[in-house]
């Protein structure tokens, strides 16, 4: 293995974590150097295939999707004539997005996702790697839940103690509560992956229920109502992901273990104090401030879908395409639609419909058969990055997390997890079965062996 690909796997690693800690890289600043690493990554991926004369490259259908979101944004700022007066300046050129700077911003961020995700399924390449990675995030979660709990005790309305945001609910790292929900849906899914899959050795799984309890505390803890009904949700369906097939007993049982996580969570939440996802049920959906109020911004999101089909106002278009309908006359700005699948229609019109959908046929087919592998460790994994990416999607109905730099590039990263988890490795030890059944499928990955021409 050589240096480049572990260069390449630990920036992989870690650019999860910092895009996290970085206030979820929502600034300009950090985006800008996000999209410098990811161009970083593209390059050391090429020059190890030039100096090996190996690249390998991911079969796996779940790149399609990006990619074309990508290319149509792109689309979608050519120009095809001019827009005459008084709709705009004489000679302005016309084209399907209506705001076509903020297209080709949005294209821009869409590829270094394409690029990240494209190096993450690369260097995921053995067994052991998997098996750290899982460690890596497990142990992230733990600490960063640590910390967002103590920082909601000692000092709630700053982040890191010494920035201030001047709007939203702060928690952890993020301005807004909900985008830490969302990363702790995520890491929190990896150990109950391993639990609920009987993927841990006994000496091990305290630890892991420790993590998990901890984890489920900062989330309830963050308020966000979204998180809660995602997690509820991922908990269900690793309930039906490791229980099919095994009997009544077996599904009782893990019944009866998540209820004693969640109880776990909720005593934990509850002993801290402060107000939490279940107090917050108490309250109305609806808002006084129109920019949260999601019942006003989803009727108004349906007339710019209707105003704007077959192609979409412009990926990045919605704050404009909204003030045109939006009752308050403008004068509250309203950037997202808070339900992420309302808004890839209203952008991307019936394009985008049609590519969501591929991602999510192919997203369901993934993890369905990779949370069947016949190692152990390895289907503990998928089925963990499997509901982990699915709690994503569930809390993406109320809220637009995956427009979050940070919860995309988490979102990624497990999505990554889950197709190497179905895959097997030269060092495929599975110290969990006895004896090791057969191995089911061939690797995703292929190894394209090129002679290189001076």
């Amino acid at each position: 293995m050589s240096r480049l690909n572990k260069i390449a796997y630990f920036l992989i690693c870690a650019v999860g974590i910092l895009t996290t800690l970085a206030y979820g890289t929502v600034h300009q600043p950090v985006i800008a150097l996000f999209y410098l690493v990811t161009a970083a990554l593209a390059l050391i991926l090429i020059a190890d295939a030039v100096f090996s004369g190996v690249m390998k490259v991911s079969r796996t259908r779940l790149q399609i999707p990006l990619i074309l979101l990508g290319v149509y944004a792109l689309i979608q700022v050519v120009p095809f004539g001019s827009l005459t007066a008084p709709a705009a300046v004489s000679g302005t050129s016309r084209t399907l997005s209506i705001e076509p700077f903020a297209t080709r911003v949005v294209a821009l961020h869409i590829f270094a996702l394409s690029t990240f995700f494209l190096v993450a399924l690369s260097v995921l390449d053995s067994a052991a790697r998997v098996r750290r990675f899982v460690s890596v995030l497990t142990i992230f979660g733990f600490g960063y839940a640590f910390f967002a709990i103590l920082q909601s005790v000692l000092s709630p309305d700053k982040i890191f103690g010494i920035y201030q945001p001047a709007a939203g609910v702060p928690f952890g790292s993020f301005v807004n509560r909900h985008d830490f929900a969302a990363i702790i849906e995520m890491t929190i899914a990896l150990p109950l992956g391993l639990i609920f899959a009987g993927s841990l050795r006994s000496d091990k799984r305290l630890l892991y229920i420790v993590a998990i309890a901890l984890m489920g505390a900062a989330l309830l803890l963050s308020g966000s109502r979204g998180g809660l009904v995602a997690l509820i949700a991922e908990i269900i369906l690793l309930i039906i992901l490791t229980s099919k097939a095994q009997g009544t007993k077996n599904l009782v049982l893990k019944a009866a273990l998540s209820l004693a996580l969640i109880f776990a969570a909720v005593a934990g939440a509850v002993f801290v104090g402060g107000d939490t996802s279940l107090t917050r049920f108490s309250e109305t959906a609806a808002s006084d401030d129109v920019t949260s109020s999601r019942s006003q911004i989803w009727s108004v999101t349906l007339k710019v879908i209707a105003s704007n089909l077959p192609f979409g106002a412009g990926l990045g278009a919605f704050p404009q395409a909204y003030t045109a309908y939006d009752p308050s006359g403008g004068y509250e700005r309203v950037e997202q639609s808070h339900n992420d699948y309302l808004q890839i229609v209203a952008d991307a019109g019936l394009v985008g419909a049609v590519i969501g959908g591929l991602f999510l046929f192919w997203f369901f087919r993934e993890g369905i058969r990779n949370a069947a592998v016949s190692n152990q460790f390895r289907r503990g994994t998928a089925v963990g990055a499997f509901a982990g990416c699915f709690a994503i999607l569930v809390h993406s109905l109320f809220d637009f997390v995956l427009h979050i730099t940070a919860v995309s590039v988490m979102f990624l990263t497990l999505m990554s997890i889950l197709v190497a988890s179905g895959r097997d490795y030269d060092d495929d030890v599975d110290e969990y079965d006895t004896p090791k059944s057969k191995r089911r499928r061939s690797a995703s990955v292929t190894p394209i062996q090129q002679k290189l021409r001076d």
